[in-house]
């Protein structure tokens, strides 16, 4: 039986439980495991053992877990297919393809990027996300597309966390939406949290939740007697709040394209062209794509941008809009 050491330390002057704390930092642990853990004496704060879970934790605390893992044992490297932007010795960019889950997790333990980041690297990746996370630095949604930075030592991995913690990486998405938004260049902040209603969803709150702040700007708007109406917008990120683009969106009523949990949309067309009706109804993800990414380089310090290519199938239905859109 394996034995992870997993180390944080508190970044948020607002009083928490320490259960509650670890179960919005620890994505990869239920809240019951956590439970167990504290309990069965494998967690110290401030190097004093703690078996409470309902212990207030405050800023500046720091936490040691120890968590016994069996399952890691089954994460093996796998050959995966996708693009390497920029490899380094500190750093490498990925090109992640739709469907492909960043790390494992309970359950998932297979075709990974990690597993396909094991393959290539093997033991040359940062340790400090676990051996869950090996050089994962930040993540995006598993139907979502888009470059993703991976952490070659664990001093670029401290270095990048800290930019991603204090906002200082500019991150760039594209997004196919329903509608136009009005105005069509702004600015979105609000603040988003779990739903009350469905606690796998995240929703804008006016009280509870952490600020979520897009800037975004109207690329093009697709539209005619044959076309719904569909904008292509690029969307910048100030914060990067879990589903932040999607949430902010279907609040606005411009849900994401192909969002099956934020879309609310029943596809039902009227006076369509039917090549585009095939192709939106045959688009199972949401249309969303991580295109760019800018940040300073943990070695040298100097500003590095790395964008990635759409995938074929964003790609294919920005075309056929286009052509759509002339006639």
């Amino acid at each position: 039986m394996k034995k992870d050491i997993i180390k944080l330390e508190v970044k948020t002057e607002e009083k928490n439980r320490l259960d509650l704390y670890l179960s919005k930092n620890l994505k990869d642990l239920s809240r019951s495991q956590i439970k167990k853990i504290i309990v069965a004496g494998h967690l110290k704060i401030n190097d004093q053992t703690i078996i409470e879970p309902s212990k207030k934790i405050s800023m500046g605390d720091s936490i040691v877990i120890q968590v016994n893992n069996t399952g890691e044992d089954r994460i093996v490297p796998q050959k995966l297919n996708f693009e390497i932007i920029h490899e380094d010795e500190n750093v490498v960019l990925i090109n992640k393809p739709p469907g492909l889950v960043v790390h494992p997790g309970a359950g998932n333990l297979d075709y990974t990027l990690v597993n396909g980041l094991l393959y290539l690297f093997k033991n040359n990746l940062s340790d400090l996300g676990g051996n869950l996370r090996p050089g994962i630095v930040h993540r995006i949604d598993k139907d979502t597309s888009g470059v993703i930075v991976v952490a070659k030592n664990n001093y670029s991995h401290s270095k990048l966390s800290s930019q991603f913690e204090k906002h200082t990486i500019k991150r760039k998405y594209e997004a196919l939406i329903w509608g136009v938004l009005r105005p069509l260049n702004g600015k979105i902040e609000n603040k988003i949290g779990r739903s009350n209603y469905n606690r796998q969803k995240m929703a804008v709150r006016i009280n509870k939740g952490k600020n979520a702040i897009t800037n975004y700007k109207t690329i093009k708007v697709f539209q005619n007697k044959n076309v719904p109406t569909i904008s292509l917008v690029e969307l910048v990120l100030e914060t990067g709040r879990t589903h932040q683009i999607r949430v902010q969106m279907a609040n606005k009523g411009n849900p994401v394209l192909g969002d099956k949990i934020y879309g609310g949309q029943k596809l039902k067309f009227k006076n369509i062209d039917l090549e585009l009706e095939k192709k939106i109804k045959s688009f199972d993800r949401q249309a969303l794509h991580a295109k760019y990414l800018e940040f300073f380089h943990p070695k040298n310090g100097n500003i590095v941008k790395y964008q990635a290519n759409q995938p074929e199938d964003f790609k294919n239905l920005i075309d056929i809009l286009k052509k759509l859109s002339k006639t």
